[in-house]
């Protein structure tokens, strides 16, 4: 999943691919790289960021999303915790709806996710972005967000979404400490019981800076690394912003075995 921030403020792109052009321009690129999914983002959820308007959000995204859906062959997700924002861009093209409050902030959600039909990605947040940094705490940080999302995936199918139209997000940096997201990070598998697919979105992630011990240093080379861990841990969705690195260094990872043991035939040249 290529991640496309049409914001002047998310922790990493902010401001890169805000202009619309720049954006689409962006996201047939991650197609060419080897995306199997753009998700599109109006609203910043970093720590501390400030919300934006329904009309702003709005304006941020749909155009890209209306053109996008005319250019691409893969499926477009639009990251938002707004149903208004989220019906206007299934209206636009996008087949997925990825809310970071796990479908909770909005009471219309669900009702939509559920008229609509659309594919859903509800994740787990202690808090909200501008409370999830204030010393999160957990009694055991992988139980404590399996029985969450196990919770909240009865709630939905409850609720009249289909079973093959979930995924679920334990949520690595929303309202986890650094050590929370290395824990969760090296126990994903643990997240295969809930029988649903899992996404995992750690990309450039202040978790990785800590290992790297400069928060100012590129993350890219540590956000492939971590991609290989949640790919020998079988995590079917890994959320990335630099797309062709890790899809590079997913290839080579199978290629070698490193999933099942068993290389991969080769073409005879």
């Amino acid at each position: 999943m290529g991640i496309l921030n049409v914001t002047p403020d998310s922790f990493s792109d902010g401001g890169q691919w805000f202009d619309p052009k720049a954006a689409i321009d962006r996201a047939l690129q991650m197609e060419a790289d080897g995306a199997d999914i753009l998700d599109i983002g109006g609203e910043s959820t970093r720590p501390y960021s400030e919300p934006v308007t329904t009309q702003e959000e709005l304006r941020r995204v749909i155009p890209v999303i209306q053109t996008l859906a005319e250019s691409v062959r893969i499926p477009i997700s639009v990251d938002t915790t707004k149903a208004i924002v989220a019906k206007e861009a299934i209206a636009a093209g996008a087949e997925i709806l990825n809310d970071v409050s796990g479908l909770e902030f909005d009471p219309e959600m669900i009702p939509l996710a559920v008229k609509t039909g659309v594919g859903i990605c509800a994740m787990h947040m202690q808090g909200n972005p501008q409370t999830m940094q204030d010393a999160p705490e957990y009694d055991d940080v992988v139980l404590d967000i399996f029985d969450y999302l196990q919770d909240r995936y009865r709630q939905l199918r409850y609720a009249g979404i289909e079973r093959g139209k979930i995924c679920l997000d334990p949520g690595i940096g929303f309202g986890k400490t650094h050590q929370h997201n290395l824990d969760l990070m090296a126990q994903c598998d643990e997240f295969h019981a809930l029988n649903c697919p899992i996404l995992v979105g750690h990309s450039r992630k202040g978790f990785l800076a800590k290992i790297l011990g400069d928060k100012d240093k590129d993350r890219t080379l540590a956000t492939v690394g971590s991609t290989l861990t949640l790919a020998r841990l079988g995590v079917q969705i890994i959320r990335v912003h630099d797309v062709k690195a890790n899809k590079e260094a997913l290839d080579a990872f199978v290629a070698t075995g490193g999933v099942d043991g068993i290389p991969r035939e080769l073409p005879e040249d």
